[in-house]
C-alpha cells in the first residue's frame, strides 16, 4: 500500500520520549577477553572489535534485570515528563526483540511495574519494532480507538551473545553479537493540538533475506537447546541487501513530501557500524551533522536504537519542538521504514 501524508488536522503527535541506560559499561576490549576467556582455541586480534565497528563500548544490565524492568522504568520517565497520570493511558505498547517470556506478552509485565491499567500488546520486528509501534500507534489514535499510548522498548541483547566458540567461522556468525548493548526506552503519543506530528511514514520488507540475522531459538524451528539462543548473521550479506533494497524508500518518502534531506534538522537512523553509516551517508545524501549519532558509546541497542538517539539528543538540545525529524529503521527480514514528523 502506498504511503499517505497526513494533513495537519488529523496528525498523531509524538508528546515525549524517555529512554533509560543501565550504569554497568562493557568495552570492545573487555569484549575480546571474554572471547578470549571462553573460547582459547579461537585467535581474536586485539582491537578488532572496534577497529570493524567502531564501538568503544556497550551497557549491560545486571543479570537480575528483565527487558520489562529496562522499558519499565522508561516508561516512568517519559509519564513524569509529560505530566501523564498512568491512569490516563489508553494502550501500552510492549515494541522489542527482548521478552521477558514467551507466554504471555511481556507487556503484561511492563504494565504492572509502570502502573498503567489498560489493554497491552507486544508488537515485534526485529530492529524496527519501536518505529512499528508508532505506526501502530498513530493508525489507533486516528481511527479513534485510544486516545493516549505508551509504547516502551526493553532491549536486552547481551543475553543472547556467544562466548564459547568453535572456530573462525563461528566467530564471524557470531561476530554482530559483539556490536550488542541493552537499554530501555519509552514514547507517548497523542492527537497533535498544534497541527505538528507525524505526517509520512512508509515500510518496505525483502523476506528473501529472512536468514542473514537470526536468534533461533524459542520458535517451533528450535524451542529448546541452549546452542540456539545466539544470534547468527552474515553482516557483510545483511549489508548488501539493505543498500540493495534501502535507498529508494528515502528517496521516495523526500519525493512524496516535497522535501530534501536539508529540511530536517534530525535524521535518527537506526545504527549497527560507523563503516554502515558512513555508507548510510554517501548513498543518501544527508549531512553528516545531521545524524544523531549514539553508537560508539553505546552499540547496536536494537528496537531501542532510535528512541534512545532522540531522548539523547533532545536533553542536550538537538532537537527542539517544531524541527522536522527524520527517522529511518531497518531490520532483520529484511525491512525498512521512514518516519517523517514534526516534533
Amino acid at each position: 500500500m502506498a504511503a499517505v501524508l497526513n494533513s495537519t488536522s488529523s496528525r498523531v503527535a509524538l508528546v515525549g520520549v524517555a529512554a533509560y541506560l543501565p550504569p554497568n559499561t562493557r568495552s570492545s576490549g573487555e569484549v575480546e577477553s571474554l572471547i578470549a576467556q571462553a573460547s582459547p582455541e579461537v585467535r581474536i586480534p586485539r582491537g578488532i572489535v572496534e577497529l570493524m565497528t567502531g564501538i568503544r563500548c556497550r551497557r549491560v544490565a545486571g543479570d537480575d534485570v528483565n527487558g520489562s524492568d529496562l522499558a519499565a522504568e522508561a516508561g516512568r520517565r517519559v509519564l513524569r515528563k509529560t505530566g501523564v497520570d498512568p491512569g490516563d493511558v489508553d494502550l501500552l505498547i510492549y515494541a522489542s526483540v527482548s521478552q521477558d517470556l514467551v507466554e504471555p506478552a511481556t507487556a503484561n509485565i511492563v504494565q504492572e511495574k509502570v502502573g498503567t491499567r489498560c489493554p497491552v500488546f507486544d508488537l515485534k520486528n526485529a530492529c524496527n519494532s519501536f518505529l512499528n509501534a508508532l505506526q501502530v500507534a498513530e493508525a489507533l489514535i486516528q481511527n479513534g480507538t485510544y486516545r493516549t499510548i505508551l509504547v516502551t522498548v526493553g532491549e536486552l541483547p547481551s543475553r543472547c551473545i556467544k562466548w564459547s566458540l568453535r572456530d573462525r567461522e563461528d566467530l564471524r556468525l557470531s561476530f554482530p553479537g559483539y556490536t550488542l548493548g541493552d537499554a530501555g526506552a519509552a514514547a507517548l503519543l497523542q492527537p497533535s493540538n498544534n497541527g505538528r506530528g507525524i505526517y509520512y511514514r512508509n515500510f518496505k520488507t525483502a523476506s528473501r533475506f529472512w536468514d542473514l540475522g537470526v536468534i533461533p531459538g524459542g520458535g517451533t524451528m528450535h524451542p529448546r537447546g541452549d546452542e540456539w539462543t545466539y544470534i547468527q548473521g552474515d553482516g557483510t550479506r545483511l549489508k548488501d541487501a539493505f543498500f540493495e533494497v534501502g535507498p529508494s524508500i528515502l528517496h521516495e518518502a523526500l519525493a512524496a513530501t516535497g522535501t530534501t534531506c536539508a529540511d530536517y534538522e534530525r535524521v535518527l537512523v537506526h545504527q549497527v557500524s560507523m563503516p554502515f553509516i558512513r555508507m548510510f551517508l554517501d548513498l543518501s545524501g544527508v549531512a553528516q551533522d545531521k545524524i544523531v549519532v549514539t553508537l560508539p558509546e553505546l552499540g547496536n541497542m536494537g528496537a531501542a536504537s532510535l528512541p534512545v538517539g532522540f531522548a539523547l539528543a533532545e536533553e542536550r538540545g538537538e532537537i527542539r519542538p517544531g524541527d522536522r525529524l527524520m527517522w529511518i529503521g531497518l531490520a532483520g527480514g529484511i525491512s525498512m521504514g521512514v518516519m517523517l514528523m514534526e516534533y
